[in-house]
C-alpha cells in the first residue's frame, strides 16, 4: 500500500507542475490582452491617428471598403477621445456640486436641494461615485443640513457634519455657527479616500500571503497564514489566522500607520510571531512585503 502512494506521488507532482504551468500562461494571455487595449487607446487618442484618419486618400479612385473601414476608426477615435476627456475630469474635479428639485410637494426650501459628487479611484479605476444630497430646512437661514446620502455607514459623516456644518444658533443672542462647506467636502472624501486605501492595503496583503487566488480557493493553501480579513466595518483592525492555530489582530490607524498588533498561540501571546510579521514595519504596507518576500 505505501509502495502505491509512493509510486502515485511524481503523477501527482507532475500535475501540479502542468496546472501551475497552465496558470501562469493564462495570467501571461490576460496581461497581454490589457497591454494590446491598452497600447490600442493610447494609438486612438494620438494626435497623429486623428489627422492620418481625417487626411483625404492619395488615391483618385478610394475603396468603399477602405473609406468604411476609416470611418469606423474615426468614430472609434471619438469615443476614446471622450473617454479620455472623462476620465480627466473626474481625476481633477474630484468633488463637483450640481442642483436636483425634490419632487414631494412637501419638501422644505420648495424642493431646491445641492447635491455633492465625490469621485474615488482604487487601483487605477474609478469607482461608483459617493453622493451627498443637501437642503435649507431652516426659516430665514441660508445653513445646510444633510438630506440624504450614499456615504458608508462606517465614514463618520454625523461628525463631519456636526463641525463643519453646525445647526444654526436657537436664539438670536447667541453666538452665530458658521457653516465651511467647502471644508466639509474636502475632509469627507479625505476620510473616503482612506477608508478604501486601507480595505485596499488588506486586499493586498491576502495576495501577498498567497491567498484569496483562484489557486488557493481549490486548493489547500500551503502557506502558514490560512486567512487574512477585516475586522471591523471600519478596516482599521486585520485579523489573521495561522494553520497551527494562531490568531493575531493588527490595528492600523485611519492613514495606515501601525498601531498595535497581538498573536495569541496555545500558550498566550505569541510575541515571536509578532516580530516575524512586522520586524520594525511602521505602515501595513511594509508588512505586505514581508509577507512577499517570505
Amino acid at each position: 500500500m505505501d509502495s502505491s502512494r509512493t509510486s502515485m506521488s511524481p503523477e501527482l507532482s507532475v500535475a501540479d507542475r502542468l496546472h501551475d504551468e497552465i496558470a501562469k500562461l493564462r495570467a501571461r494571455v490576460e496581461s497581454l490582452k490589457n497591454d494590446v487595449k491598452l497600447q490600442t487607446a493610447t494609438l486612438m487618442t494620438a494626435n497623429s491617428t486623428r489627422e492620418l484618419l481625417q487626411s483625404q486618400a492619395p488615391s483618385n479612385q478610394p475603396s468603399t471598403t477602405s473609406a468604411a473601414v476609416k470611418q469606423k476608426l474615426l468614430a472609434r477615435f471619438q469615443e476614446q477621445s471622450a473617454h479620455k476627456q472623462q476620465c480627466l475630469y473626474r481625476a481633477c474635479a474630484t468633488i463637483t456640486t450640481f442642483k436636483v428639485k425634490d419632487p414631494d410637494p412637501n419638501a422644505v426650501d420648495g424642493g431646491n436641494v445641492l447635491g455633492l459628487r465625490f469621485e474615488i479611484m482604487v487601483k487605477g479605476k474609478f469607482i461608483r461615485p459617493y453622493y451627498v444630497m443637501l437642503n435649507r430646512p431652516y426659516v430665514n437661514r441660508r445653513h445646510l443640513r444633510v438630506h440624504r446620502h450614499t456615504v458608508p455607514q462606517c465614514i463618520p459623516l454625523s461628525g463631519l457634519t456636526a463641525r463643519y456644518l453646525p445647526v444654526p444658533a436657537a436664539k438670536d443672542d447667541d453666538i452665530p455657527k458658521e457653516q465651511d462647506l467647502s471644508r466639509f467636502a474636502r475632509a469627507l472624501r479625505r476620510e473616503l479616500v482612506r477608508y478604501h486605501n486601507r480595505a485596499a492595503v488588506i486586499g493586498d496583503m491576502k495576495k501577498a500571503a498567497g491567498l484569496g487566488s483562484k489557486k488557493a480557493l481549490d486548493q489547500e493553501p500551503d502557506t502558514e497564514i490560512v486567512d487574512i480579513s477585516a475586522a471591523d466595518a471600519e478596516a482599521k483592525q486585520i485579523s489573521l489566522q495561522w494553520r497551527d492555530g494562531r490568531s493575531g489582530r493588527l490595528v492600523m490607524n485611519d492613514d495606515g500607520e501601525v498601531v498595535k498588533m497581538v498573536v495569541q498561540g496555545n500558550n498566550g501571546q505569541d510575541r515571536d510571531t509578532v516580530r516575524q510579521v512586522l520586524g520594525g514595519a511602521v505602515r501595513v504596507e511594509e508588512v505586505t512585503k514581508r509577507l512577499e518576500s517570505r
